[in-house]
């Protein structure tokens, strides 16, 4: 083979790239008819402009100062929406101008996709700028139910996402505000390579308003990002089954919201693995602070969760793996086994918790799996929580029902939970290092309950001065548990009570509780040697 023939492949290459970057060029919107006026219906000019550009090869749509009013736009591979600072893509009021390109049906049921800006199927797209989009969600929905009168249940569906990525390779979104979607924010589904940066979001004012949706992505970095939404503010989906959610890095985010901060699930049918996230700030958030919800079959495993602060969130920590097993594509996937949830580690957490919270009075941490399917091997580490108090001895037996197939909520496990500060039911490998409670009023409920777990660690934890309950922690049903160099202010009628016919191989070692004259407690029936004294 000659010389010439070998390099012709290398010098075809060069010459492609040659031409896209000869015909690239920027495009500004206004080229194509677009009126920054704030009332001029702007979708098809501003389609007309990517689709020119795509054309062309590629390269920046420019958005220049002004407001653009707009339906759907459709973005190409290889292009670059870029808005100008004092830039405005304002989304119509008219749920007519928008187009659903990708349909599929949420966690409750009803069907949604409609989108303001959205890619399907596309390479190298970004969104970058500082200029703002703005979907004008309260006016939409102020509009749309003048005319459709189903309840509003069914009728939220209908509304447009702000952003919608669909299958998408490499994409990049930064420095851009996001404003007031009619529903989700942004949702990008089956992408891989995604970069998120810089962003800012507020989305509040209708019901559905999450901030940033990753559903079954892959290779994603989000980073420095403004969150205040009116639903989740991070939320990790997989509404369908063909494509994990995995290799996903989170730092530096700011989080307001009106139900969950940081979210894995509650869509749930393929695995979510080797996800990384460190240094939040998560404030006034009214349904969760981290949950973590396989409900639908997927298997959670390899989530890092670290250095996160929490100020005025109602139930800091939920962790639940369930039976709903809901399909929400339905003519593409089916219904799914139930999943797993193991080798999760969240540490390096302080956190106020809400006086007023959805179970009253307030609690900590919720762990449960479901009989035969336990949460495995998760670990809380360095985790401080300052909740208010005021449980009752009632409270201390609150039956918590198992609700198997139940959307899972904070709420579903109501109206209270027995412990003020973990509550873990249905567990194996469980373990509790420096846990450290402070409460605002006297609560007679345990700090710790475990029941039905196995191999259970509670090591240095800090118990804060309490009088009058029955035990400062209380196993039921748990086979081998090691609780050690604990320190208890208060007092109690025990330090540890055990119950259940299944417990064994209890040790309590070098825990320092002055005020508390008996270690351990056994329930009726309990043989003398259930536990080790230390």
């Amino acid at each position: 083979m000659c010389r010439l023939t070998r390099l012709l492949p290398g010098i075809i290459i060069m010459m492609l790239a040659f031409n896209f970057s000869l015909f690239a060029a920027d495009v500004d919107i206004t080229a194509y008819g677009a009126k920054g006026n704030g009332t001029t219906l702007n979708t098809t000019a501003i389609q007309k402009a990517i689709d020119a550009c795509y054309k062309s090869g590629g390269g920046k749509v420019v958005v220049p100062s002004g407001v653009f009013l707009t339906g759907t736009i459709a973005l190409n591979d290889n292009i670059t929406l870029q808005l100008k600072k004092g830039a405005v893509l304002l989304g119509s009021t008219d749920v007519n101008d928008y187009k659903n390109l990708d349909p599929f049906v949420d966690g409750l049921g009803i069907s949604v996709g409609w989108a303001l800006i959205v890619a399907v199927d596309k390479r190298n797209i970004s969104i970058e700028g500082e200029g703002t989009i703005d979907g004008q969600g309260a006016k939409l929905k102020a509009q749309q139910i003048l005319t459709d009168t189903r309840a509003e249940s069914q009728r939220w569906g209908r509304r447009p996402f702000l952003l919608r990525v669909v299958r998408c390779q490499n994409v990049s979104v930064k420095g851009v505000t996001l404003n007031y979607s009619a529903a989700w924010t942004s949702h990008y589904f089956q992408c891989r390579q995604v970069n998120i940066q810089n962003v800012k979001i507020v989305s509040r004012g209708v019901a559905h308003n999450d901030g940033m949706d990753i559903d079954g992505c892959q290779d994603v970095t989000i980073k420095d990002c403004d969150v205040v939404s009116g639903d989740d503010a991070l939320c990790f989906k997989t509404t369908s089954s063909k494509m994990a959610c995995k290799d996903i890095v989170v730092s530096g985010l700011r989080l307001k919201s009106g139900q969950g901060a940081i979210k894995i699930g509650t869509e749930s049918m393929a695995a979510f693995e080797n996800i990384k996230i460190s240094q939040c700030y998560i404030y006034d958030t009214a349904n969760g602070g981290i949950k973590l919800l396989s409900v639908d079959g997927a298997n959670i495993k390899d989530v890092q969760i670290n250095d996160i602060t929490m100020v005025e969130v109602k139930t800091p920590i939920l962790i639940r793996l369930g039976a709903r097993l809901s399909v929400f594509r339905k003519d593409q996937d089916t219904q799914q086994p139930i999943g797993t949830l193991e080798n999760v580690t969240i540490k390096n957490v302080k956190a106020k918790a809400a006086d007023s919270a959805q179970l009253m009075p307030p609690s900590g941490i919720l762990i449960t799996g479901i009989p035969g399917h336990p949460v495995k091997n998760l670990t809380l580490e360095n985790i401080e929580i300052n909740l208010a108090g005021g449980g009752t001895e009632e409270n201390a037996r609150q039956i918590v029902p198992e609700a198997i197939d139940k959307y899972p909520e904070v709420k579903t496990f109501g109206p209270r939970v027995p412990a003020y500060g973990i509550w873990a039911r249905h567990v194996d490998g469980l373990k509790a290092n420096n846990v450290k409670f402070t409460l605002g009023h006297n609560d007679l409920r345990p700090a710790f309950i475990c029941d039905d777990g196995k191999n259970i660690e509670f090591n240095s934890g800090i118990i804060p001065e309490t009088t009058g309950a029955q035990a400062v922690i209380r196993l039921e049903n748990v086979t081998g548990a090691r609780i050690s160099n604990t320190t208890v202010a208060g007092s109690a009628g025990a330090f540890v009570r055990v119950e259940g016919n299944t417990s064994s191989d209890i040790r309590i070692l070098n825990n320092k509780i002055p005020g508390i004259p008996k270690k351990v407690e056994l329930s009726a029936g309990l043989k003398a040697g259930t536990a080790i004294l230390g």
